[in-house]
């Protein structure tokens, strides 16, 4: 490891193989075994538990955590990757436990994986090629995102559940334990596991634990109303959703998922 690739304060065991083009940010940790691949940047206050693998190129912001054995950065596991640059981009303060898998991006899927800021993703998570993930999400133990998929904020996935390549999942959903997504969710939806998932309200109680109050959140019912209950077609709901979004942000941000949904919606 050359000096110049790391901070003064930087604290790294004598067993870790860090490259020498790495940079390493002020205070941080990298533990025993872990090895720190060319083109990896790893932000102020990060620590790096033992026998952690990072490929780059990986860009990696502050004050995350990293547990041991995470492997982050790696190829995309895509037959149609040649080689060409791609990379991956982790925001701050972070936690990622053992076992989690993260890959870089590919050329014809935007180059980046991207992952934001305050996320959690538990044991054994994987977030495979091109995913854009927002801030505040949970991925508990064995949840998985196939390639370019999108997760909003404050999205929680519950153990063992799964999205298909290319869906969308709106901010502040909910996809219950073992629940397989092979369509996309909007904002708010909560999604049952019943053979493949499917949308059984509002994620009211998350919604209430972020502030919402009681007319922002019956506003957002009466959406789930007209888009799920009331034995419309998508365009008929979209008609009564656009009137609906003129009193509320929250049906607004729904109307703007569903134009830009490319896939089915979840029924």
């Amino acid at each position: 490891m050359s000096a110049s690739t790391a901070a003064s304060d930087a604290v790294i065991h004598p067993t870790a193989v860090i490259d020498p083009s790495a940079v390493i940010g002020e205070r941080v940790s990298i533990g025993a075994y872990s090895v720190i691949g060319a083109d990896v940047q790893i932000g102020a206050g990060t620590v790096v538990g033992p026998h952690v693998v990072i490929e780059g190129p990986t860009r990696i912001g502050c004050d995350n955590r990293i547990s041991q054995f995470a492997s982050l950065g790696g190829p995309p596991q895509d037959k149609k990757f040649a080689g060409e640059r791609t990379e991956l981009v982790i925001g701050d303060r972070n936690l990622i436990r053992e076992f989690v898998t993260v890959n870089r991006g590919t050329g014809d899927g935007g180059h980046v994986t991207r992952i934001g800021n305050d996320n959690w993703l538990l044991a054994y998570v994987h977030v495979a090629h091109d995913c854009q993930v927002g801030n505040n999400v949970v991925f508990s133990n064995y949840s998985a995102l196939a390639g370019h998929v999108e997760i909003g904020d404050w999205t929680i996935m519950s153990g063992y559940s799964g999205v298909h390549q290319f869906c969308k999942v709106g901010a502040h959903a909910f996809i219950g334990m073992g629940c397989l997504v092979g369509s996309d969710v909007p904002p708010f939806v909560m999604m049952a596991n019943e053979q493949h998932g499917r949308p059984r309200g509002i994620n009211s109680e998350g919604l209430k634990r972020r502030g919402f109050d009681a007319p922002r959140i019956s506003a957002i019912k009466r959406a789930y109303r007209t888009l799920y209950m009331a034995g419309l077609s998508q365009a008929e709901a979209r008609e009564q959703l656009v009137a609906q979004a003129k009193d509320s942000d929250d049906v607004r941000a729904m109307l703007e998922f569903l134009d830009r949904s490319e896939r089915a919606l979840a029924r």
